[in-house]
């Protein structure tokens, strides 16, 4: 079973997606906040999702940052719709820098570094990984 993880915002919702075998994390997609709930019905059809892994806003002293009440809206709608699916919530401060440093440094055109949407799924990615990284085995 696979591992989905989100960073979400209001404008772009970045996902990435572990193999079933949960040992590597790869951006999927990046969609519209109004267009998630469809693109789960159809994905969770075909595909079987162990865990939600959510990155939460936070500000540098540890409390929530102003975009956290958006995610938490997600968070209780993704619990409801999908109760069997367990939703994690991980700290994700620093993962649109990271996610921007690594496309920078990844050679890509700075046309190509400036989407948005390219930061999404690599920021929901670095979720991904540093969720996988933190489980024991």
């Amino acid at each position: 079973m696979r591992l989905m993880a989100f960073d979400y915002g209001t404008k772009r919702i970045g996902i990435a997606v572990t193999d079933p075998m949960q040992i590597i994390a790869t951006a999927l997609t990046t969609i519209h906040p109004q267009d998630i709930w469809t693109f789960l019905a159809d994905y969770l059809q075909t595909e079987q999702v162990e865990t939600f892994i959510i990155g939460k806003p936070k500000q540098l002293d540890g409390s929530d940052s102003e975009s956290a009440s958006h995610v938490v809206g997600f968070m209780r709608k993704l619990k409801k719709t999908y109760p069997e699916i367990p939703v994690v919530e991980i700290d994700e401060r620093f993962t649109s820098k990271i996610a921007a440093a690594a496309i920078a440094q990844s050679g890509k055109k700075k046309k190509d570094r400036q989407q948005k949407g390219l930061i999404d799924t690599v920021s929901a990615t670095i979720i991904l990984q540093s969720y996988m990284d933190g489980r024991s085995y």
